[in-house]
């Protein structure tokens, strides 16, 4: 039996499985590149860097500083460079062996301004074209008879049939895309939530200035908030009388996410959440795992396990969704997976020994951030913990690789 060909089969299989857990991000790609960085810039400013990276299936045609031309010249609005750009971002995956073989030599592809809703008929499109000598070109389709065709230069980066990122000589032209943007109306959170099932939450995000300023100071470039109802806040607010000033604004702020979640894109992702409490205390984590079940999002932070019942607004570059639960992290409450771990072994009959006196006081004071109806256990114990749970989690990883490597290679024989 030839195990050289299974054997590379299972290789092929983790390569590919490693490349998706990696994930996909356009700006640090580009960011590779001096030659890119207002492009990069751009995409970051607009926003439209997270729509990229959450997309799959894509091909971004990335413009050199030097022929950005006139969309860094201050004339257009940040809404229509974004407009521009989308044009640029082409819902297919094309490398440069697929431009240059092209049936029929020429195709029209769809772009992700055309998705936005705001190109009308086929302004979304982008037409390539292979012409002699092995040159490719793109022109919008509504672009003006005076307008020349964009060229292909050559590829940056690619991982086939997922996403790939090529230069192209300059900017795409559209009259649909440049045309001016209204500036978005303004959104005043507090009322926002007050009139949808967070009037509760509301008050008390209006009660503390450091989180409502760090959350409303972020509405406006990319966030999402999970918001309790009502009646959670009820129920949560004698354990959140009893915290500190320091916890409470971690916790207000452990709701918020720096970064725009649909629920299209809820639904269908799951992983570890980062908040604004993640980047606002030091050496904490305060994530969360976000998952879909049955079609409902929870979110589980090991001590409570809440739902999204209903969606506040969802209109990029915000998001509010009502939850059911007070989202409680481990950093301030004990964990329930610790709470389920097995009572450790009775151990048998110890020697007598008298107990010297110690120095310090039989009591500790609380940390700052700790609760005062029973904090999570301290720093030290936490990594303990982890440590402790790292062993059985990396041996059901090897379980389960070597199960699939016996599997490729029963198939194979």
């Amino acid at each position: 039996m030839d195990l050289m060909r299974p054997l590379a089969v299972v290789a092929a299989l983790l390569a590919v499985c490693a490349a998706a857990a990696k994930g996909f991000d356009i700006l640090q790609i580009l960011g590779k590149h001096d030659e890119f960085s207002q492009f990069c810039k751009l995409l970051n400013e607009t926003h439209l860097a997270g729509d990229i990276n959450r997309d799959r299936t894509i091909t971004v045609l990335a413009v050199a500083n030097g022929d950005m031309g006139h969309l860094t010249s201050g004339h257009y609005s940040l809404g229509t460079i974004r407009h521009i750009l989308e044009l640029h971002v082409v819902a297919d995956y094309y490398d440069e062996k697929k431009l240059k073989q092209l049936s029929h030599g020429a195709t029209a592809a769809s772009t992700l301004f055309q998705r936005s809703g705001f190109a009308p008929g086929m302004a979304g499109y982008v037409n390539i074209t292979q012409h002699r000598g092995g040159k490719v070109t793109f022109i919008v389709d509504d672009a003006a008879d005076s307008v020349k065709p964009v060229t292909f230069v050559k590829q940056i980066e690619s991982h086939r049939y997922d996403y790939s990122v090529l230069q192209v000589s300059s900017v795409l032209s559209s009259p649909e895309a440049e045309a001016p943007v209204a500036p978005p109306v303004p959104v005043n959170l507090t009322n926002l939530l007050s009139k949808k099932y967070c009037k509760s939450f509301a008050g008390l995000l209006a009660a503390d200035a450091k989180a409502f300023d760090t959350i409303n100071g972020t509405k406006d470039t990319a966030l999402t908030l999970f918001c309790p109802v009502d009646a959670a806040v009820a129920a949560f607010m004698p354990k959140f009388k009893n915290l500190t000033a320091k916890a409470k604004t971690a916790i207000l702020l452990y709701h918020a996410v720096p970064d725009y979640y649909s629920m299209q894109f809820l639904k269908s992702n799951k992983g570890k959440v980062t908040t604004l409490a993640t980047t606002s205390v030091a050496k904490k984590d305060y994530t969360y795992e976000a998952q879909t079940e049955a079609d409902t999002v929870t979110l589980d932070t090991t001590v409570t396990t809440s739902t999204i019942q209903a969606t506040v607004r969802d209109d990029d570059p915000l998001a509010i969704y009502a939850v059911s639960k007070f989202l409680q992290p481990k950093e301030l409450f004990k964990s329930k997976t610790k709470d389920l771990a097995p009572a450790p072994a009775p151990e048998g009959p110890k020697k007598k020994t008298k107990k010297k006196p110690s120095s310090t006081s039989a009591a500790a004071a609380p940390a700052d951030d700790e609760p005062a109806d029973g904090p999570a256990a301290d720093d030290s114990a936490d990594d303990a913990a982890d440590k402790a749970g790292a062993a059985p989690s990396l041996l059901a990883r090897w379980v389960t690789a070597a199960a699939t490597v016996a599997a490729a290679l029963a198939l194979a024989a």
